[in-house]
């Protein structure tokens, strides 16, 4: 049994010191530090006072520890591709990671629960304990900032409706809600993806806690989503009551709040499962004899799908770390240069903040500005931004992951329907390199918005940073390639590229943008 457990327990802790960073920085998943401990309870619990159930079938033992490794050696093999296009850090590859990882001890359950071996029964308390690595691990990028927006969209609707129901006046503009005195944005934080994935992780260790009756357990995991947005709701609109009182709900009230809405939804959670655990009894079965079953063929498979990870992930590792970027070539220009900062008949507005984000573009190599000029009593506004990456700064797919699809929504801006996703702009007597366009709209403020990728002087192919199969597109043609600079390039207006193509200042731009591989 050593031979199955020590390799499990060795996983489980590499996992843990992986995640770890994770865990002590990400709010959304504090819940993590108590994962390793509510882990083992659960395997203590399953193991003491569950049902006492074993597997008495030798195929289905077998089925599933070859099944079990096949599937935590595919994710592992997946995890390490992505892993080569957007570093190991990456939401997506610690998903995966996390899949492998509870394929791996799925495998390991099917031989401890063998009634051959009889040391690890299988129940729900046990497969509790392993299925909760998945909602103590980040979801991917995609999954969450869908789930996000939905839940930003939501609280902000539904605020703004009790607001009008209590008679306070007040509008909303995508996720921000404009009162007759000031403005409550609804952000990340607040949208409640944090008290969701925490109540059912929560909901899920008291049901396998606490709770012995199956529809009661199915009950309570229910409940603890919902609970967990119908609170957050409550603090979102006692938050903007406050505000509209003119009290600062920054710093303390936030905070506060927060971490009370947080407490009442797992006392509340907690006072549900004591309640439906009482008077419930665990029900053992009596066994039949057990079934000797071909341990060490199985066993020996199980060591060598170990071994087997363990060369992949130092595989993966040697290939997807970061390149010297000590020697890397200067650019022609600097970002700033590229940008004109004077231009006849052109007001120009040169944005001073953007170095706050270097910090998560991981770059300091950020410009950009507004142009504004009225022609016929209308007025034609125009934003240019670029940011660059020296070789080996950062994966092809972590560039690809700040563009306006997943970042404006988030700030106020509706997407509107675009039925020209691609754009080929004409300029002067050439055209340029295939552009990505979206609309957009803020208010009575709409915005035409253009941008490119490059990669090593090339624009490249652009590709959904939230699509995993797209993510596994980039590993395989650029993600063992990591020395290659790679700039973005995004133009934006309130008139359509018509409007404005032939103005000098534009050709200027396009002409700078040139010396950075935007070009045909």
């Amino acid at each position: 049994m050593g031979a199955i457990v020590v390799p499990l327990g060795l996983w489980v802790a590499a996992f843990c010191i992986y995640l770890w960073p994770e865990w002590s920085n990400n709010p959304d998943l504090s819940h993590g530090l108590f994962a390793p401990v509510i882990f083992a309870l659960l395997l203590w619990e399953g193991t003491r006072g569950g049902t006492q159930r074993w597997i008495h079938s030798p195929l289905l033992v077998r089925v599933g520890v070859v099944g079990g490794g096949i599937g935590a050696v595919l994710l592992f093999v997946i995890a390490g591709l992505l892993a080569a296009s957007v570093g190991w850090s990456h939401s997506v590859v610690s998903f995966v990671l996390a899949g492998a990882l509870v394929a791996i001890l799925t495998a390991g359950l099917f031989m401890l629960a063998s009634a051959s071996v009889r040391a690890v029964p299988f129940n729900w308390p046990v497969l509790a304990a392993i299925g909760l690595w998945l909602l103590a691990t980040p979801l991917p990028t995609g999954t969450y900032a869908r789930l996000t927006l939905a839940l930003q969209s939501a609280v902000t609707s539904g605020v703004l409706n009790a607001l009008h129901v209590l008679g306070v006046p007040a509008r909303q503009m995508g996720n921000i809600i404009e009162l007759a005195n000031t403005t409550v944005g609804v952000e990340d934080a607040c949208s409640g993806i944090r008290s969701l994935l925490s109540c059912l992780y929560a909901g899920i260790f008291f049901s396998a806690w606490l709770v012995r009756s199956p529809a009661k357990r199915v009950v309570l995991i229910v409940i603890a989503p919902v609970l967990a947005v119908v609170m957050n709701y409550l603090r979102s609109l006692g938050l903007t009551l406050m505000a509209n009182a003119d009290i600062d709900i920054g710093g303390f009230w936030h905070d506060a709040t927060g971490y009370a809405i947080l407490g009442l939804t797992a006392a509340a959670l907690a006072a549900v499962a004591a309640a439906f655990s009482s008077g419930a009894a665990t029900v053992t079965p009596t066994s039949p004899l057990p079934i000797p079953a071909p341990r060490a063929p199985l066993i020996l498979g199980f060591l060598t799908t170990i071994g087997t990870v363990l060369a992949l992930g130092l595989f993966f590792y040697s290939f997807a770390r970061p390149q010297n970027i000590a020697n890397a070539a200067a650019l022609p220009m600097s970002v700033e240069a590229i940008l004109p900062t004077e231009s006849p008949d052109w007001k120009i507005v040169t944005a001073e903040d953007l170095y706050r984000f270097a910090g998560i573009l991981q770059t300091t190599h950020l410009a950009e500005r507004n142009y504004y000029r009225v022609v016929g009593g209308q007025t034609i506004q125009l934003n240019a931004y670029v940011a660059h990456w020296e070789p080996g700064r950062a994966s092809v797919s972590q560039v690809a992951s700040h563009t306006p699809d997943a970042c404006w929504p988030g700030n106020g801006w509706d997407v509107k329907p675009n039925p020209e996703p691609k754009a080929i702009l004409a300029l002067g007597n050439h055209t340029l390199p295939l552009a990505e366009h979206r609309l957009f709209q803020r208010g009575p403020m709409p915005q035409h918005v253009w941008f490119w990728h490059i990669y090593d002087g090339q624009v490249i192919n652009y590709q959904d940073p939230y699509s995993i199969p797209a993510l596994l597109e980039i590993a395989l043609r650029y993600g063992f390639r990591r020395n290659g600079a790679q700039s973005f390039v995004r133009f934006s207006s309130n008139r359509p590229w018509e409007d404005f193509k032939d103005d000098p200042l534009v050709h200027e731009i396009f002409e700078n943008l040139r010396q950075i591989g935007l070009k045909k």
